[in-house]
Parts: C-alpha cells; sequence; structure tokens
C-alpha cells in the first residue's frame, strides 16, 4: 500500500471517528432534551387536570392521551383519567418515595413515561402521576436518526475524496523527488535535486538526497581514479619486468648478465611489492574508526621504531630526534591509537624528508603540552611549490619534482588519513630551495 492510500486511509478515519462521535453526541443530547421537556409537558398537563379535578377549570389538550391519577395522603385513588384501568396501576412503594422525597418522580416503563409530584390545594397535599407516550417527539427523533445517518455516509464520502486530495498534495513533492532520482544514474551523477524548499521537511529531504550523490559522485571519482592509477602503476614494473626475461631470453647470455637480469628483476618486483604494500595499507586507514583496534601506545616508542623500520630499507638516510624534555618522565607522551597505522605514517613522513633532500636527512621534533602531542618533520630539501601545495595529500598525485626521486603518490595520502583517523591534524610549510616541514598534531 502506497504512503499517498495509507495517508488516505487515516485521515478518512479521524475524520469518521470524529464525525460518529459527533453524530452520537448530538442524537444522545437530543434524546435527553426530548425525554426533559416531555416530562416538562407531562407536569403541565398533570397540574391542569388537577385543577380541572379541584377548580372545575378548562384546560388545553395538545398532547396525545394522557393518563392522570390523584391520590390523597392516604394513598387512595381519588381520581383517574385513564381507559380499562379499574385499580390503582402505580405500587405504594411508588407512592411512599413521591411523598417522602416530595420531589418530581420521573420514570421510563415500556414506550410510556411517567411524572409524579405534589400538588397543594386548601392546604391539602395531593400526589398527582402523569404517563403518556410521546408520539410525536419520537417521530422526530426518528427522522432525525435517519438524517443523521444520511448525515454520516455523506461526510464519510466526503472524508474520503478529502483525505485522498490532501494526501495527494501533500505528498506531491514526494513524487517530484521519486522522478527526478530514476533520471539520475552512474552516468549522471553530476544531476542534483533543486527548486525545493529548504526549511520544511521536503527541502530538507532534497538537500539530504543531494549530499549523498555528492559522497556517492566524489566516490565513483575516487574509484575511477583510484583504477587508473593503480593500472598504471601495476603495469609500468611489470611491463619493466617482462620485458628484462624476455631480453635475457634472446639468447645466451653470460653469469654476470644474467645476474644483472635478476638483480634488476628484484629491483623491480621490490617497487611493485611497496606499491602493493602502500595500497593495502591506505585501504586500512580507510576503515572505520569502530573497527580498527586501538590501544594505549608511546608516541616516541613508536617514532623510535618508524625510524628502524626507515633506516633498514634505507642505510644511508639520517634521522635526528629533537625533544623539548625529559620524555622518560612524561606521561603526556602516551595516546590512544593504532601502532600500526601511526608507524606508517611516521616512516611515510621520515622517508619523504629524506627523498626531497640532498642530505638525506630528516629532524624530527617532539613537544607535549596541555595533553597535545606536537610532532614536526623537517627537511632542508628541494621544498614544495606553493600552488602544488593543496594536492599533495591527494592519492596518487605527484608533483613538479617527481623527477627528482621515483615514488607512487600514495605515501603522504596514507598519512593524512591515518591522522585524520585518529582525531588529529597535519599541516605542512614549505619554500622552494628551503625545505618543508610537516606539522602533526594529536590530543
Amino acid at each position: 500500500m502506497k504512503i499517498r492510500t495509507k495517508i488516505a486511509l487515516r485521515i478518512t478515519v479521524v475524520i469518521t471517528v470524529v464525525m460518529l462521535i459527533f453524530v452520537a453526541l448530538n442524537y444522545i443530547v437530543s434524546t435527553h432534551v426530548r425525554k426533559t421537556e416531555f416530562y416538562v409537558d407531562l407536569k403541565k398537563e398533570g397540574i391542569s387536570r388537577a385543577n380541572l379535578y379541584f377548580k372545575a377549570k378548562a384546560y388545553n389538550e395538545d398532547m396525545d392521551k394522557v393518563d392522570v391519577f390523584i391520590y390523597d395522603k392516604d394513598y387512595n385513588l381519588l381520581y383517574q383519567d385513564a381507559d380499562n384501568i379499574k385499580a390503582s396501576p402505580h405500587s405504594r412503594e411508588t407512592l411512599e418515595e413521591i411523598w417522602k422525597t416530595r420531589g418530581d418522580f420521573t420514570q421510563n416503563k415500556g414506550k410510556y413515561q411517567t411524572i409524579g409530584f405534589i400538588f397543594s390545594y386548601q392546604n391539602a397535599d395531593y400526589i398527582i402521576l402523569v404517563s403518556a407516550y410521546d408520539s410525536y417527539g419520537h417521530a422526530k427523533m426518528s427522522k432525525l436518526a435517519l438524517y443523521l445517518l444520511i448525515l454520516s455516509l455523506v461526510s464519510l464520502l466526503a472524508a474520503c475524496a478529502l483525505g485522498y486530495f490532501l494526501a495527494k498534495s501533500a505528498l506531491k513533492p514526494v513524487a517530484r523527488i521519486s522522478n527526478k532520482m530514476k533520471d539520475i544514474t552512474a552516468n549522471n551523477l553530476h544531476l542534483r535535486l533543486l527548486g525545493y524548499n529548504q526549511k520544511d521537511e521536503f527541502g530538507e529531504l532534497a538537500d539530504s538526497f543531494n549530499k549523498a550523490l555528492d559522497i556517492i559522485e566524489s566516490s565513483f571519482n575516487s574509484q575511477k581514479m583510484f583504477v587508473s592509477n593503480v593500472s598504471h602503476e601495476l603495469q609500468t614494473p611489470l611491463a619493466i619486468l617482462i620485458g628484462e626475461i624476455d631480453l635475457a631470453l634472446l639468447k645466451d647470455r653470460t653469469l654476470e648478465e644474467y645476474k644483472q637480469t635478476l638483480i634488476n628483476s628484484r629491483q623491480d618486483t621490490n617497487k611493485l611489492i611497496k606499491f602493493l604494500n602502500g595500497l593495502l595499507d591506505l585501504a586500512k586507514a580507510s576503515y572505520d574508526e569502530s573497527i580498527i583496534s586501538m590501544s594505549i601506545i608511546r608516541i616516541d616508542e613508536v617514532l623510535l621504531d618508524a625510524r628502524e623500520l626507515v633506516l633498514k630499507g634505507n642505510p644511508n638516510y639520517n634521522i635526528e630526534f629533537l625533544f623539548n624534555q625529559d620524555i622518560e618522565e612524561t606521561p603526556d607522551m602516551t595516546f590512544r591509537g593504532n601502532e600500526y597505522l601511526l608507524r606508517m605514517a611516521f616512516a611515510n613522513l621520515m622517508e619523504n624528508n629524506c627523498k626531497y633532500s640532498n642530505n638525506k636527512t630528516s629532524i624530527v621534533k617532539i613537544t607535549s603540552l596541555d595533553n597535545k602531542i606536537t610532532l614536526l618533520f623537517s627537511d632542508t630539501g628541494i621544498g614544495i611549490p606553493e600552488d602544488e601545495i593543496e594536492h599533495l595529500f591527494t592519492p596518487f598525485y605527484r608533483g613538479s619534482n617527481k623527477s627528482f626521486t621515483q615514488g607512487n603518490g600514495i605515501g603522504l595520502a596514507l598519512v593524512k588519513r591515518v591522522i585524520t583517523l585518529h582525531k588529529g591534524s597535519i599541516t605542512l610549510t614549505s619554500a622552494v630551495g628551503k625545505g618543508t616541514t610537516f606539522r602533526v598534531e594529536l590530543s
């Protein structure tokens, strides 16, 4: 069942229930008013008959046949005006109740209504009981019931039509959104839902869709770029590796030539392995924080492990640490994070400093203040042009200095994701020909 139909049915049910309550209350109140008015008329008729009996005065008869009974204080029937009744039809208990309460006594018995009251004449009290059937009043009530029934049916039909119209009008923007969303496919993710009032719920819904489309479009573009770059980065070393092997197989080679081929193949294989490891680390850094293991670690120990990792693969590199205090006694160096990812990030920053400086040196400065750990990774290398800094953390991006050394554009993208994952920040300052400093803040 569509939402429009559900809303229409709910509106119809609500209107119907309210209408039925109104009809029922109207009928109940009308019935009560009829009874009350008829009792008043009966009492007037009883007083008129009593006056006729005691004073011989005339009275107006404007009701159906009325049965009137007059009793004295000893409950003796003095007068009755009822057909086919020879004895008193009222019990002594009823008469005693009227005499004791000295108020109006009312009773519904069958289709008749009865009222009893005390009537005084010449310092004597008498009990008057008047009974009659309100045929005119019941006829009016029957017509009222018929009119209310017809009104209920008409109102029900009107409620159905009104409910459907209101539901259709209220959900019209949803239909427009749905139709526009059908036009958005993987080939035109640039399309957006426009022309909605941002202050109402449908505007908020359209805005949420647009934001979701922004994310999806960005993901698609990143995926395309990722596949394109990965294909290129994998194709190049594999092509070189196959070329080296094919060249060696063209003819018989000397032992030294075969050895050189194996050395070259190993270097290409190591580049490929390094690239694949970078991709795996980048994928791990893209995980949600909730599924990454976090523990209490010491930043200084992670930095030392990262230094050892860099020097193991590049013995000619030089990495120096500068501390602003005795960190062995400083509990502020503890931090909650993933040791493996932070070690990879720090190693990439150190290696980046060393690769792009002639002296192959990275200077790491560590400070800790007010529960905030600040790390500076500096070099005195070739620097980065100002217009390239904003793209530096984009995956697979390589600037104009890419000819200075080999790389694949994964390292700094990995660093950015790892630091962001740990709720930290990373910035850099650089000057061409003077060097670059990466600033990492963790808290």
